[in-house]
């Protein structure tokens, strides 16, 4: 967000509506609008422009962190993410075919370009996609802007997400944070965040990795109401991660190797190479899993 105002080309319409003209963080900008009632015309234009921005953009070929994500979890994990960008869904749908619809959970916490929900049903899909329950075609989900006071329960479909997150979160083993800064602008969505997580001196065994470029000893100061004692690792590269480092069993691996004091080896995913190398890669794993039954691993 730091210099989404210039990489979108905004600024005059900002100016137009009497933002200062240093003001350079969209954080900042968008809330002085919102408290402005003059800025409301100018508040629509930009969050159409900042729509068609992210729906604009597009996946290279070859395989991506999304697809990483997605190939390296399972039914049973849970991806929630700030992100409104459609590369996730984009991954879910180029992945489809060794996966099968056998992905993780997807929740969209501030809205997303491509998803869709059926308010009637309650069904979570692709926007424009036809509900599998009615028919019918389902709407766009609202994008949720950097203000410090969001509303979760406005829209059904976010409240809907919230609701699974929280429940998830609270009964998660291995708490992964990706890229994440925990905003002053997301101040309502740390508060749920920790709600869910409760008491961390009674989550003494989970674990809590997290993916950041910044200074260790800071991403553990943010994230410390989610970390007991020494329970957290941090990295700089998500291939050093343990989804990346044990794809498909990542808890399994930590749990044999900390609880059970096995000597257990990576198994790395691979960089480099095409999609279809990489699904041939996984294929063992996936093998593996429909032999011995999904609820076994």
């Amino acid at each position: 967000m730091a210099d989404f105002v210039q990489h979108l080309g905004i600024g005059d319409y900002l100016r137009e509506a009497g933002v200062p003209s240093d003001t350079t963080n969209f954080e900042t900008a968008y809330s002085t609008l919102v408290g402005d009632p003059r800025g409301s015309d100018i508040r629509e234009e930009l969050e159409t422009r900042i729509y068609e921005y992210f729906r604009s953009l597009e996946m290279p070929d070859s395989p991506t962190i999304y697809d990483h994500l997605l190939l390296a979890m399972r039914p049973k994990d849970v991806i929630a993410t700030f992100n409104w960008d459609p590369f996730l869904l984009e991954a879910v749908q180029r992945n489809n075919r060794v996966l099968k619809g056998r992905v993780p959970a997807l929740l969209f916490l501030h809205g997303n370009v491509a998803a869709g929900f059926c308010p009637k049903d309650r069904v979570h899909g692709f926007r424009g996609a036809v509900c599998s329950k009615c028919k019918e075609p389902m709407r766009g989900v609202p994008l949720l802007y950097p203000i410090a006071a969001k509303n979760y329960e406005n829209d059904p479909s976010i409240a809907a997400s919230w609701a699974f997150m929280k429940l998830a979160l609270k009964k998660t083993f291995m708490f992964t944070v990706f890229g994440y800064g925990a905003p002053s602008s997301d101040t309502a969505a740390l508060s749920l965040l920790r709600e869910a997580w409760g008491d961390v001196e009674k989550r003494s065994l989970e674990q809590t990795e997290i993916i950041d470029i910044r200074p260790k000893e800071e991403l553990a100061k943010t994230w410390e109401p989610f970390i007991h004692t020494h329970h957290y690792e941090t990295h700089d590269d998500f291939f050093d991660s343990w989804i990346a480092k044990h794809p498909r069993r990542s808890g399994e691996a930590y749990w044999n190797q900390y609880m059970m004091a096995k000597f257990i080896s990576n198994n790395r995913i691979p960089k480099g190479g095409s999609l279809e190398e990489l699904w041939d890669w996984y294929q063992p794993l996936f093998e593996a899993e429909q032999s011995q039954g999904d609820e076994r691993l």
